[in-house]
């Protein structure tokens, strides 16, 4: 294993436990205790984690590169829109489904058909914009609330998603790359979106044409969690190709986004 690939897998360790020793690590990935604690000084110079007497313990971050709302909303517009249509005419009668707190999720809740679904979210937009849907049974997750994003984050967020499960979840991402996985700005709604996939039986991926071929500070998961990836049609020719011929299903655009 690569050095980078193993403190990685440190820090995403750290985070689902909160704490673990140095020897615990040492066992885990076959090294020496000396090694993790070099691995762990680094990531502790990264602000990743933080160290503690004979191990590391999860550094908590509130709203660590968090871009806000309103600049979200109107960046990449018709994309957004566009995507938005094709998510929710992936939506049928009795599904239950999860929405994350993406400006596209919004845009998907706005033009969401009023029918009898259940729609689990940690996004406060995404809530109001649905309570006004009266076939749509809406579950807000609770949780930390970051401001910038009206979203609730944290172990109390993660731990309600654990109650539930849904045969489709959207998720949108910071960045999307066939190689190294989705991505996000911020560790706390990365943390969150990977739960999501993990609560879900199809999983579908919103991104538009300027997050393909990106990478992001925070990991979510690798692309062998996703079913499908919806995209608009501006995507270029060659990542278009790619996706074609990875393993996931795609679906894109045709240029509409009369919302």
């Amino acid at each position: 294993m690569f050095v980078a690939e193993r403190q990685r897998k440190i820090v995403e360790i750290v985070n689902d436990r909160k704490s673990i020793r140095v020897s615990e690590l040492s066992g885990i990935f076959s090294v020496t205790e000396e090694t993790i604690r070099r691995d762990l000084e680094k990531l502790e110079r990264e602000d990743q984690l933080s160290r503690s007497h004979g191990g590391a313990l999860r550094k908590e971050k509130v709203e660590q590169n968090e871009i806000p709302y309103f600049e979200r909303e109107i960046t990449n517009i018709n994309e957004k829109k566009e995507i938005a249509l094709l998510a929710a005419k992936q939506i049928k009668k009795g599904d239950k489904v999860i929405l994350d707190a993406s400006s596209t999720a919004w845009y998907m809740a706005k033009v969401l058909k009023d029918m009898p679904v259940t729609v689990v979210t940690n996004s406060i937009r995404v809530a109001m914009e649905l309570s006004t849907k009266r076939q749509i049974t809406v579950i807000s997750i609770g949780g930390t609330l970051l401001s910038k994003s009206l979203s609730f984050v944290g172990p109390l967020a993660e731990t309600s998603l654990s109650n539930y499960h849904v045969n489709k979840a959207f998720i949108s991402c910071h960045s999307f790359h066939l190689s190294y996985g989705i991505s996000d700005s911020n560790e706390l709604q990365a943390r969150i979106k990977k739960k999501m996939i993990e609560c879900a039986k199809e999983v579908y991926i919103m991104v538009d044409h300027t997050k393909v071929g990106q990478q992001a500070f925070a990991y979510i998961n690798s692309t062998s969690v996703i079913d499908n990836v919806i995209t608009d049609s501006k995507i270029s020719n060659t990542h278009l190709k790619q996706i074609k011929e990875s393993s996931l299903h795609l679906i894109k655009g045709n240029g509409e986004s009369n919302l």
